[in-house]
């Protein structure tokens, strides 16, 4: 097949202990997903969930051992971490049940979701989809994935992040208000998912305002963490 421009790319994500890589079809968002967090942000309950995306080729993969440079966004002058727990689906459907959401999930990650919040919050004020505050450029970190085979329980893992040796976010996956069955379950509902698709989970309270220079540091138990650097 001929292209009248060269295609992109793909956009993709190591594994943990196979030189195969993840190949990535769509970033899925968790907004609001701890209690915690959701009422840091002003609200509370289990509200229905709800979702947003960011571009496959928004990844930063980092992978090696010294802390990965994240370019600090354009536009914005408060920029915010979001530590999460990221699912790698591995086989796709619609309608598929929490019950059996485990059988089409390929394996976990650490990922950060990055937020321009003075642009979000600008977008929220207005009315207007708020795109430009989480899904520019380089705004998704991720680290590699681990099979779920070799995860672990996943369910109850502990989550955290550090900034410049200082934690500013921990919690644990049994604290989310929608697990990962039930996300599935929601999200496959709207769309059909698809095999390389991933989920960013939510992220617990604690989020706050990166400059640049600032090291990151985060994890999820009992798979690979994240570090990473703002330049």
């Amino acid at each position: 097949m001929n292209f009248v421009i060269s295609p992109p790319p793909v956009v993709s994500v190591p594994v943990v202990g196979r030189s195969e890589r993840f190949p990535v079809h769509r970033i899925y968002c968790v907004g609001r997903n701890y209690v915690a967090h959701a009422q840091e942000m002003g609200f509370s309950g289990r509200e229905p969930p709800f979702f947003f995306l960011k571009p496959a080729d928004a990844l930063v993969v980092a992978e090696g051992p010294q802390p990965t440079l994240v370019p600090y966004p354009s536009l914005t002058s408060d920029l915010h971490h979001e530590i999460e727990c990221v699912v790698a689906i591995g086989r796709g459907g619609r309608n598929i049940l929490a019950a059996d959401a485990e059988q089409h999930v390929f394996g976990y990650a650490v990922g950060v979701d990055l937020t321009r919040r003075d642009l979000q919050a600008s977008m929220k004020q207005q009315g207007r989809p708020w795109c430009i505050g989480k899904a520019f450029d380089h705004s998704a970190p991720i680290g590699p994935i681990t099979e779920a085979a070799q995860a672990g329980d996943i369910g109850r893992a502990s989550i955290w992040l550090q900034v410049n040796g200082r934690e500013r976010q921990r919690s644990d996956l049994g604290q989310l208000i929608w697990n990962v069955g039930e996300i599935i379950e929601h999200l496959s509902r709207a769309w059909e998912l698809q095999a390389g698709d991933l989920i960013y989970t939510g992220t617990p309270e604690g989020v706050g305002s990166l400059v640049r220079g600032d090291l990151l540091t985060g994890g999820v138990e009992g798979l690979q963490g994240i570090a990473l650097r703002l330049a």
